[in-house]
């Protein structure tokens, strides 16, 4: 990933952030990365609604909670109907899982980790976007939203077969994942200009997305992550880093930018930059979603 140097901003410390009355929803907050990013910004005064499965934050008064099963379509669909997008700054989606060693499919017929990791964000952000706040009394910037995925690393996708139905192999189904996010973040800063999109890399981080990535073998999983132990960070380390950066003011209309795990700009991939593919992959998208 090749740094952008057309983005500067600076840093603060997370700790003298004044947040209060930040209105807040983190898709996907209720375990790693999205936990942190949950009790940093609810810790500095954010009102944060998770949307999630499990709640485990009941303590913390400022979060409150939107249970949904990410896997399913109709589910996104209905999150993105209540949420109060109207009177949100920050939207985030982490949620996320990584594609399996056997194709796997949502009752709705999509691959799994398609379903989970993009197309309920798509879902999400497609309904949400026109009425993101504009009921806000004093607005501190255009309103933002997060899309959390492995934007700049190359990527691309398979257009002719983005459910995997005709082969299937796990890193590449993933791939249509990833290629699908960084194309929702370029394509969602041109369609909606009254907001501001960004694209976050947070590469390595010792959270559960890779539990899924060799199904029940535990034990390969187990090896797996302590050989690459030495490349990840915790979940707080990363949010202390980015929670700065999601209030930014540098990063006023600066839609379209993506960052990596150090909060730093960088270059999007150059095959998905480019409008024509970018179309393609949200063109995929509608046709998949219109099957359901």
């Amino acid at each position: 990933m090749k740094r952008d140097t057309s983005i500067s901003w600076q840093h603060r410390n997370p700790n003298t952030l004044d947040l209060n009355g930040l209105q807040v929803a983190i898709v996907g907050g209720t375990g790693g990365i999205g936990r942190s990013f949950a009790q940093d910004l609810a810790r500095q005064g954010a009102n944060v609604t998770v949307v999630g499965q499990t709640f485990k934050d009941q303590s913390i008064r400022n979060i409150r909670f939107m249970t949904a099963d990410l896997s399913s379509m109709a589910e996104a669909k209905r999150v993105a109907a209540e949420l109060p997008a109207e009177t949100l700054d920050l939207v985030i989606m982490t949620t996320g899982i990584m594609a399996g060693p056997k194709r796997q499919v949502i009752a709705e017929g999509v691959e799994r980790d398609l379903a989970i990791s993009y197309l309920s964000r798509y879902v999400i952000l497609k309904a949400i976007a026109h009425r993101l706040g504009v009921a806000r009394a004093e607005p501190r910037m255009k309103p933002r939203v997060f899309v959390m995925g492995f934007p700049g690393s190359g990527q691309k996708a398979n257009v002719e077969d983005l459910n995997s139905e005709r082969g299937y192999g796990r890193m590449k189904a993933h791939m249509n994942t990833v290629a699908g996010n960084e194309a929702l973040v370029l394509d969602a800063a041109r369609r909606y200009p009254q907001i501001d999109v960004f694209g976050l890399n947070p590469g390595f981080v010792k959270t559960g997305i890779r539990e899924n990535l060799f199904g029940t073998n535990r034990l390969l999983l187990s090896i797996i992550e302590g050989l690459t132990s030495f490349m990840t960070v915790k979940p707080e380390v990363y949010s202390e880093r980015m929670v700065p950066l999601l209030v930014s003011p540098d990063l006023e209309g600066r839609s379209g930018a993506m960052f990596n795990n150090k909060a730093q700009a960088i270059l999007p991939s150059p095959a998905i930059a480019n409008v024509s593919m970018t179309g393609s992959i949200i063109a995929a998208t509608e046709t998949l979603l219109g099957k359901i």
